[in-house]
């Protein structure tokens, strides 16, 4: 599996394109917006986009899904049903923030945790992690031990739990006993800001390093 990061919106989301060097074939992660950057990567890369996945849905990582998937007819696959609200309040998430107007929508997918996702020949493991959000899903590829975890995790802090139906409980569960115990060495993209791995986040992130009650 192949990546790149395609920083949209006004809040410097980290869209990322993922996909299979044999075919070809990838997902778009997160269209927050500014649609016509992420369809340039696509092409100057020889991608074809098969699909859309979503960690969660807040304004910044899924206002562009509704247009981008009537742009090329392909499936969406996420978040949780938790984020079900979420997504029905697009529109009026996009007038609050000075987004783009955009549509509410219902993905062609609910994930749940456990749940696979695929395009091409890569398979990425989903793990329902809440806290942010209620139904915010991290997407895992074992093989080459990458993980997209949205919002939950950022070098040097987590994800904010003031949102509606945030939860900072279910949110240190989520990083301490579904993310840390896929390894150290895996590194990991984050919704905004830089990669880090999760060996790094236990020895120096304040919120979550070992030793933190």
């Amino acid at each position: 599996m192949k990546a790149m990061i395609v920083p949209v919106t006004a809040f410097a989301q980290n869209c990322s394109l993922l996909w299979c060097e044999e075919t070809m074939q990838g997902a778009v992660v997160d269209p927050g917006g500014d649609l016509a950057d992420i369809q340039a990567a696509a092409e100057r890369k020889g991608v074809k986009i098969v699909k859309i996945l979503l960690t969660h849905g807040h304004i910044d990582h899924a206002g562009g899904t509704a247009a981008l998937k009537k742009n090329l007819g392909v499936p969406v696959e996420g978040p949780h049903e938790a984020d079900a609200f979420l997504l029905e309040a697009l529109p009026e998430s996009a007038r609050g923030y000075g987004f783009p107007a955009c549509e509410a929508f219902t993905p062609d997918r609910w994930l749940k945790d456990g749940d696979t996702v695929t395009f091409g020949n890569v398979t990425l493991e989903v793990l329902h992690c809440p806290g942010h959000t209620p139904g915010h899903v991290v997407f895992f590829n074992a093989k080459e031990k990458v993980a997209v975890v949205g919002d939950v995790l950022f070098q040097g802090s987590v994800g904010r739990t003031d949102f509606p139906r945030g939860n900072t409980k279910d949110l240190i569960a989520s990083i301490r006993g579904k993310l840390w115990p896929l390894g150290d060495d895996v590194v990991f993209v984050p919704g905004h800001g830089p990669l880090s791995s999760f060996g790094d986040e236990r020895k120096t992130n304040p919120y979550v390093r070992d030793g933190v009650a």
